[in-house]
């Protein structure tokens, strides 16, 4: 704990213990806490000065989809933070055989210091961490990202210093993405328009939920189908696939749905210039983003990416240290 006073990092201590299921469980304050850390780990880590925080913590990592990102970014963040981390495919657990997610989540308690997860169902997710007495992060479930909103806007928080009072535009999909960038960009006081067709509007009762946040942080959440309303005048525009894992049957008829929620330089135009473009990856180039866009100098991709690393090194120094 000497490190942290020499290095001036200050977790978030409120978070100990404390599950990570969706940012709706966080206040505000924590949530900007987290951001304002995630900067910070990132740059004493680069200066070869991450703490040690985790020494002798475990965490599993249950994947029931495939990962790139998180499972690299949470296995890195771990080492980093001086602690291990263990790759468990639902395949190979008795879950994968019809074992009770509840009997899994008091078995791995008996191991584990905490268990991430990157599932298919939220439900099951939180009937893991009901039954676990270890905290339980979210990876990534068909109806939050948490993990990967906090990535966005410690990218955005970066860039572009304060948050409050800056406007997001999500175009394409109401999906998972788009729920947890919601809530996280209600809580730092960031208006957000979600752009969506017919039919794929995000969760309305995801959307009330961020409203009432966003009331409580002077901003603005807006849901539209129109892409060039969402766009106008926005500093940062957010994109993600079209189709997502287990929706491939889908694929004919949303490239048909989603005509015209391309983000191309003619869409682009209506941002502000100096637009950042987030993409949380991986992107289908000429589908829902064209490739002068998001190989384009405006394109944030890659050190979004790599945040995700640093976010959750934030997430588990706090809820673990």
């Amino acid at each position: 704990m000497r490190l942290l006073e020499e290095v001036q990092l200050k977790l978030v201590s409120s978070l100990k213990g404390k599950d990570l299921l969706t940012l709706l469980d966080y206040t505000s304050e924590e949530v900007q806490d987290l951001i304002k850390l995630s900067t910070q780990l990132k740059k004493i880590t680069k200066a070869g000065r991450c703490p040690r925080l985790l020494e002798g913590k475990t965490l599993g990592m249950i994947f029931e989809k495939h990962s790139t990102r998180t499972r690299i970014s949470f296995e890195v963040g771990m080492n980093q933070l001086g602690g291990k981390a263990m790759f468990m495919h639902s395949r190979d657990l008795q879950i994968g055989r019809g074992e009770p997610i509840s009997d899994t989540g008091h078995v791995l308690s008996g191991y584990l210091d905490a268990i991430m997860i990157r599932a298919n169902s939220h439900e099951m997710v939180k009937e893991l961490a009901h039954h676990a007495s270890i905290p339980v992060i979210n990876g990534l479930t068909d109806i939050y990202h948490p993990c990967q909103a906090l990535a966005d806007l410690e990218t955005i928080a970066e860039n572009k210093g304060e948050l409050k009072g800056l406007k997001i535009a999500y175009v394409g999909d109401g999906n998972n993405v788009a729920h947890s960038l919601v809530v996280a960009a209600a809580h730092v006081g960031m208006d957000i328009v979600v752009a969506t067709p017919v039919g794929y509007e995000p969760n309305e009762e995801v959307i009330a939920k961020a409203k009432e946040i966003a009331k409580l942080n002077g901003s603005l959440v807006t849901v539209t189908n129109d892409p060039v309303a969402a766009v106008k005048n926005a500093d940062a525009v957010y994109a993600d696939v079209w189709t997502s894992m287990g929706q491939e049957e889908e694929t004919a008829k949303r490239l048909v749905d989603f005509k015209g929620y391309q983000i191309n330089d003619e869409l682009v135009a209506h941002a502000k210039p100096d637009y950042m473009f987030l993409h949380c990856l991986p992107a289908h180039r000429e589908e829902e983003v064209s490739t002068s866009v998001i190989d384009g100098p405006n394109s944030y991709i890659f050190e979004q990416a790599e945040n995700r690393l640093h976010a959750q090194k934030a997430v588990l120094a706090s809820i673990l240290a």
